[in-house]
């Protein structure tokens, strides 16, 4: 995100770093929500694990990466610190345990989007991103609100549909593994060495070159979103 943005450091500093900050924001409300609702799920299951550990919580510290929170700030897409999850001591199939653990995070961060984009769709705020900073306001504090739930709502979905690719580490693979039969899981989980280091190469590529496979996966899909729960469009 911060990439596609940074010809307005010299040409518009200001937008730029208003930019900075909803983004730090809106990437602090959809982390969070989306790491606590693993540990929730995992908790309700039996997994005292997460408890134990601290992530049964709202306090965006707890579930901060490193790397993925700085992918989520320069590109627009990334990841929390995984939930310690027991898969052992979860209740019920173990595979579909995890998988139900694992959806949760982006079903959350589509629920949170959901809510945020309410006064959109009821018409009560008009959608600023479309051409961001010429919105129609009647007062500052209104273009701020506005400004900072697109926000919201925009992150929320980028984080849902980028962790639903079924990619290992991310949700959806978990998700993935849970569904397949036991024969085909066992083959698929065995790709997950590879996983992280394919995921950083796609990411680089689309950061850096025009092979961006990731983002003309997650443009459409998103966009598809906004225009259902706001009627607009982001890409």
């Amino acid at each position: 995100m911060i990439f596609r943005n940074l010809g307005l450091l010299s040409s518009n500093p200001v937008l730029f770093f208003e930019i900075l900050l909803l983004t730090v924001v809106a990437l602090l409300v959809a982390v969070t929500v989306h790491e606590f609702s693993h540990a929730l799920i995992a908790t309700g299951l039996g997994d005292t694990l997460p408890r134990r550990q601290g992530r049964l919580s709202l306090n965006p510290v707890a579930h901060l990466d490193p790397l993925g929170t700085l992918m989520l700030f320069l590109v627009g897409f990334g990841w929390g610190k995984p939930v310690p999850i027991n898969p052992l001591a979860l209740r019920g199939d173990m595979f579909r345990s995890m998988s139900l653990v694992a959806v949760a995070g982006p079903l959350s961060n589509v629920a949170t989007a959901v809510v945020a984009a309410i006064p959109f769709k009821l018409g009560v705020l008009a959608w600023p991103l479309s051409a961001f900073g010429q919105g129609s306001f009647s007062s500052q504090a209104e273009a701020i609100v506005a400004l900072v739930l697109a926000f919201v709502v925009v992150y929320n979905l980028l984080l849902a549909v980028f962790n639903l690719i079924p990619l290992f580490p991310l949700d959806g693979s978990r998700v993935v593994l849970g569904i397949l039969p036991r024969d085909l899981a066992a083959g698929y989980a065995r790709l997950e060495p590879w996983g992280p280091g394919v995921l950083l190469v796609l990411i680089v590529l689309g950061s850096f070159t025009d092979l961006d496979i990731i983002g003309r996966f997650l443009g459409p899909v998103v966009n598809a979103l906004l225009s259902v729960l706001v009627g607009g469009r982001l890409f």
